[in-house]
């Protein structure tokens, strides 16, 4: 049950980063003030960097290594909510795919804060 849960967290963890990637700009373009919120967006952009640090000093990410760890190492036993959660969040690509993915990612969301900037303190 505890794995499940590190799976809902992580989801909603990737939910958040890549919702950022898509409701930023749009909501810059449709004028929602709350997409400029600067702890929203130091929480973005924080969260991105963080996987893509760690990524390119070839960590595995601690929820996907705790998640494993509660299941023994047997990814298949999740349950009906945990397997569509798992296809969704787990890839079969390389790590490398994934490091360029995440670093492609912090550049965007750089990039957003150039574009979209957060609000002055």
């Amino acid at each position: 049950m505890l794995a499940d849960l590190i799976l809902v967290v992580h989801f909603c963890i990737a939910g958040f980063i890549t919702a950022g990637f898509f409701l930023i700009p749009l909501g810059a373009a449709a004028g929602w003030r709350w997409v400029r919120h600067r702890r929203l967006r130091l929480t973005h952009a924080g969260a991105i960097a963080f996987v893509a640090l760690e990524s390119l000093a070839g960590i595995a990410c601690p929820l996907t290594v705790w998640e494993d760890m509660l299941r023994g190492g047997v990814a298949g036993e999740t349950g009906f909510i945990g397997h569509w959660l798992g296809r969704l969040l787990y890839w079969d690509v390389s790590a490398t795919t994934f490091t360029l993915l995440y670093a492609g990612l912090a550049l965007l969301a750089i990039l957003l804060w150039r574009w979209v900037p957060p609000q002055p303190r």
